[in-house]
C-alpha cells in the first residue's frame, strides 16, 4: 500500500462546563464536544460535518468513501485537518467523472449529525448480495454484554451515538460521535486506511436507528449482520432484504427483533417466558 499523508488532529471528545443542579448548587459537568469540520476535496467544498473531533482524518476518509467520492485507496494522497480554520483538505489523484452530478443530487435522510447522501447512492446498483453470515443467539447475548464496557463518552457526557466493528462476540473497534453516521464513517475510514484490526469483522453494532443509510454503509463495508438497540425503518428493511443483511433491532438484555433472518439465526439460548409475556 502506498503512503498517505495524514495529519493527527485528534481533539478531546468532551469538555467541562459549570451547571446548576436541582439543588441550586454549581458543579462541573462533562459535555460532548461538537465541532464543525468543512471537507474540501481537491479544493472543492463537499460538506460540513458536525463531529466530536476525536478521529477526524478517519471520519473524513470514511465519509468520502461511503459517499462514492473515493473509489480506490491508491487514489488518496493526503488528508490534512486544521482545527484553526475548521477544515479538512483532502487530496486525491482521481475524481469521479460524475462529481458535479453527485454534488447536485442530494437526498436528505433521517440521520442525526449529518445524513446527506450525494448522487443516487441509495440505488447502489453496483452492490451485490452479501454472504449469508449466520448468528447464534448466545453469541448475540455475549456481544451485548461485552459492549457494556464501552460508551465512555456517553457515560460521562451523553449526547452521542456509538458504533462497533465486531467478530462474533468480540469488539474489534468502537467509535462514538455526535451522530451515528459519523461513527460508522469513522470506522469505515479506519478500516479502509488499515488503522484497525477489523478487516475480518462480521457484525456491525450501532446505538442508533437502522435506517436506509446505515444499512447501505454497512453493506458497503461487506458486513452482513447489523445490530442495534434501537428500531428500524421501512427503507432500512427494504435495503436489508436487497443486500442480504440480517437486522437485529431493539437488542437490549435478552430481547431483540430479528428481521430478514431466514435460516441465519440459530436460536440456541431462548430465554424462559415470564408471566404476561406476549406470545
Amino acid at each position: 500500500m502506498h503512503d498517505i499523508s495524514l495529519s493527527q488532529a485528534r481533539l478531546p471528545a468532551t469538555l467541562e462546563i459549570e451547571v446548576l443542579d436541582e439543588y441550586g448548587e454549581p458543579r462541573r459537568q462533562a459535555i460532548a464536544a461538537e465541532r464543525a469540520l468543512t471537507v474540501y476535496l481537491n479544493r472543492r467544498e463537499i460538506v460540513t460535518l458536525m463531529t466530536l473531533g476525536a478521529d477526524p482524518e478517519a471520519l473524513v476518509v470514511g465519509y468520502l468513501r461511503n459517499q462514492g467520492f473515493l473509489a480506490e485507496r491508491e487514489h488518496l494522497a493526503a488528508v490534512h485537518v486544521d482545527w484553526e480554520v475548521e477544515a479538512a483538505a483532502v487530496v486525491t489523484r482521481h475524481l469521479p467523472e460524475d462529481l458535479e452530478e453527485r454534488l447536485g443530487t442530494r437526498t436528505v435522510t433521517t440521520g442525526c449529525g449529518q445524513g446527506t447522501v450525494f448522487g443516487r447512492l441509495l440505488e447502489a446498483t453496483s452492490l451485490k448480495a452479501l454472504p449469508a453470515t449466520r448468528l447464534r443467539q448466545s453469541v448475540l447475548y455475549r456481544l451485548l454484554e461485552n459492549l457494556g464496557a464501552y460508551n465512555e463518552t456517553y457515560r460521562s457526557a451523553g449526547a452521542v451515538h456509538g458504533c462497533a466493528l465486531c467478530r462474533q462476540d468480540v469488539v474489534l473497534d468502537f467509535v462514538e460521535d455526535v451522530g451515528r453516521h459519523n461513527a460508522v464513517d469513522t470506522l469505515a475510514g479506519r478500516q479502509w486506511l488499515g488503522e484497525a484490526a477489523s478487516a475480518d469483522a462480521d457484525i456491525f453494532y450501532t446505538t442508533g436507528r437502522l435506517t436506509s443509510e446505515m444499512v447501505l454503509k454497512v453493506a458497503q463495508m461487506g458486513i452482513a449482520v447489523l445490530v442495534s438497540r434501537s428500531g428500524v425503518t421501512q427503507k432500512g428493511v427494504e435495503l436489508a432484504e436487497r443486500f442480504g443483511v440480517l437486522l437485529i433491532a431493539r437488542a437490549k438484555g435478552r430481547h431483540f427483533q430479528a428481521i430478514n433472518a431466514g435460516e441465519r439465526l440459530d436460536l440456541d439460548a431462548v430465554p424462559p417466558r415470564r408471566p404476561g409475556d406476549r406470545r
